[in-house]
């Protein structure tokens, strides 16, 4: 029974990080960067200023293929909420959602196209049958649509000038989105909805709000990225993001929400580190004791401690004193070794034993052995799985060393096994981990 247990224990630990969510990434496109030629062209339209060096970022949802977006929202246990250094830029004649825009009204004022804004895929209202949706401007077929030539946002120190790609494709699409109870707080108080256009905040946050539709995928159903809010600032933004995805799971249509915090998660929720922006980065490497679920980034500087298993017991007769994550299956006792035999388990308990050493553990394909017995010795290696099976044999003859002995593993399975070295009549032996 305890030999299920420790290969259950290794299943549930190197499977776990096979389990991909829904949610692939969240992806802050630098949408334009206004200049001082635009802020003095925008006064004289009419329009209310917009300052040199604001940037528009568009914040997109990368979902995986077949998957819709159907809200985005605050409730008690998880906080949305949308910040920046310095206020958000709002057009005096902007709107709280995109999906409230009209096309033409990219005419009349510049600033207009720069308005901050949340959405679920649309950039502007459904006329004659047609939607605007937003897509990554590099990968926008159609070019330029809402901002035609008479607008001034000709910025070409971007990667793409708006007059090349607006970011935005013309599909026939039809559907009603609605905002729930904004209940936004905003700093200073006054005016609470979101991103409107008579209070200039740097703020928005929310336990009690929602935007949903009846669910949207991307404009290109293999990227899948669906476009969710602008945001038009000087200053460095954060955000935190909680979202409802309908998921197929064994071909059933299935809404699980994501959310930005874990420390409450309630049923039908899930953690995604994405959520969370700026982006937390650490060590993702899951072979580090430092490794953990919450990075949405990997910073390979912050793995430090590479994971040693084995029994860390000081009572058991193989105490591994070099370990530094226990397997408490592992360690074995007299009389209780897990069904093991315990001479091979625990040689030194039959006195004179060698050492040797196996690099790296844990293993890919390759497994090195070395060998210093002193005197010549005949030596041989065999391999064992977690049931006691022996996998692979090989006698090195007689010699006072091995060095650098290569092992290939790229023929057995994942998992926990044990490497005996016999020494002529003695042997010794270790456990290593492929993975």
């Amino acid at each position: 029974m305890k030999k299920i247990k420790i290969i259950s224990f290794f299943i549930v630990l190197f499977t776990s990080n096979l389990i991909h969510a829904q949610i692939e990434n969240v992806i802050v496109e630098t949408y334009y960067i206004s200049t001082a030629t635009d802020s003095i062209e925008f006064v004289m339209a009419g329009g209310n200023g917009i300052e040199q060096g604001t940037v528009t970022y568009r914040v997109f949802i990368d979902l995986t293929p077949g998957s819709k977006l159907k809200k985005i929202y605050g409730d008690a246990n998880h906080i949305l909420k949308f910040s920046s250094t310095s206020p958000f830029f709002n057009n005096v004649d902007g709107l709280s959602f995109a999906k409230d825009f009209n096309n033409l009204n990219a005419h009349k004022n510049p600033t207009f196209a720069l308005d901050t804004w949340l959405t679920i895929g649309q950039t502007t209202k459904t006329i004659a049958g047609k939607t605007n949706f937003g897509i990554p401007k590099w990968q926008d077929r159609n070019g330029t649509n809402i901002l035609s030539s008479n607008i001034s946002l000709t910025n070409t120190a971007i990667p793409i000038p708006l007059t090349v790609s607006d970011g935005m494709d013309t599909i026939a699409n039809n559907i009603p989105t609605s905002w729930l109870d904004a209940g936004f707080i905003t700093i200073g108080g006054g005016d609470s909805t979101i991103f409107g256009s008579t209070k200039i905040q740097s703020k928005f946050a929310s336990n009690n709000a929602v935007l949903q539709n009846s669910g949207v995928r991307g404009v290109i159903a293999d990227s899948n990225q669906v476009l969710i809010a602008q945001l038009s600032t000087k200053g460095e933004i954060s955000f935190e993001i909680n979202l409802e995805i309908e998921e197929l799971v064994g071909g059933v249509p299935t809404i699980v929400k994501y959310v930005a915090n874990d420390s409450i998660l309630l049923g039908g929720e899930k953690y995604s580190a994405f959520l969370k922006y700026p982006a937390s980065c650490g060590c993702k490497d899951p072979r580090f004791l430092e490794y953990s679920n919450k990075y949405s980034c990997n910073d390979s500087a912050a793995c430090h401690n590479l994971i040693v298993y084995g029994c860390m017991d000081t009572m058991a007769c193989n105490f591994d004193s070099k370990a530094n994550y226990p397997v408490k299956g592992l360690c074995c006792y007299p009389g209780s070794c897990g069904g093991r035999e315990i001479s091979t388990v625990c040689p030194s308990i039959n006195g004179d034993s060698f050492d040797f050493e196996i690099y790296p553990n844990p293993t890919t394909e390759i497994l090195f052995l070395n060998t210093l017995p002193g005197n010549a010795k005949q030596i041989k290696y065999s391999i064992f799985d977690s049931f006691g099976t022996l996998i692979l044999t090989k006698d090195l003859g007689t010699t006072t060393r091995v060095i650098n002995e290569e092992i290939n593993l790229s023929n057995i399975n994942n998992g926990l096994y044990l490497i005996r070295v016999d020494f002529d009549s003695t042997f010794s032996s270790k456990l290593f981990l492929k993975n």
